[in-house]
């Protein structure tokens, strides 16, 4: 696995550890600032960029993630193929990408863009709140993945029938149904009609 800002442990020149800081957004998801990425998800949540990716495989199956049990926030829910936060100034593709291979040990064939979403999820198991302005992904995959065990607990490839079988059976994040709700004009002109996106 590549060592980046995102895994990497963060030392300062006195040697603490440096805190990891997201872009804080306006409503049209302008820059206005950033905030520690814990204290941005503290009630009521500060709005910040976000990222969530879909990807899919030749069939037109979507790629779902379970979060690792380890993950601070959601843990061992499924969600999106991959979804994170640009670090202060990183273009949300280039975020998007990145983590995407950070997470899932792969880079898309295709990736492009799908649009932007606004939403405010409190979480009730953690308490933390996503007040997230999202730009969407949607994108091919193509090779094996390989992923993060500290990132990804297990990985599904779905029909939209298998989905709705699994989202109304296991815990999905809160933001999922939001974010695909938003993506989905993208991804009808990525996937064949006939997979019935």
């Amino acid at each position: 696995m590549p060592i980046t800002p995102a895994t990497a442990t963060h030392s300062s020149s006195n040697g603490t550890a440096e805190a990891i800081l997201l872009e804080l957004v306006d409503e049209d998801g302008v820059t206005i600032g950033t905030a520690e990425k814990l204290a941005a998800h503290q009630p009521p949540g500060q709005l910040h960029r976000a990222f969530s990716v879909f990807l899919f495989d030749e069939q037109g199956r979507l790629l779902l993630q379970q979060r690792a049990l380890g993950k601070y926030h959601s843990p061992g829910v499924w969600s999106n193929s991959c979804c994170g936060h640009p670090y202060p100034g990183e273009a949300p593709f280039a975020a998007a990408a990145r983590r995407t291979y950070e997470e899932l040990g792969v880079s898309p064939s295709l990736l492009a863009e799908a649009g932007t979403v606004r939403y405010n999820h409190p979480d009730p198991e953690s308490g933390l709140v996503e007040q997230e302005y999202n730009h969407l992904f949607v994108g091919l995959v193509q090779a094996p993945l390989r992923p993060d065990p500290e990132e990804v607990g297990a990985t599904a490839f779905v029909s939209p029938a298998e989905l709705a079988r699994r989202h109304a059976a296991d815990p999905f994040s809160a933001w999922f149904m939001t974010v695909l709700d938003a993506a989905r004009p993208a991804i009808r002109e990525l996937t064949d009609p006939s997979t019935g996106w």
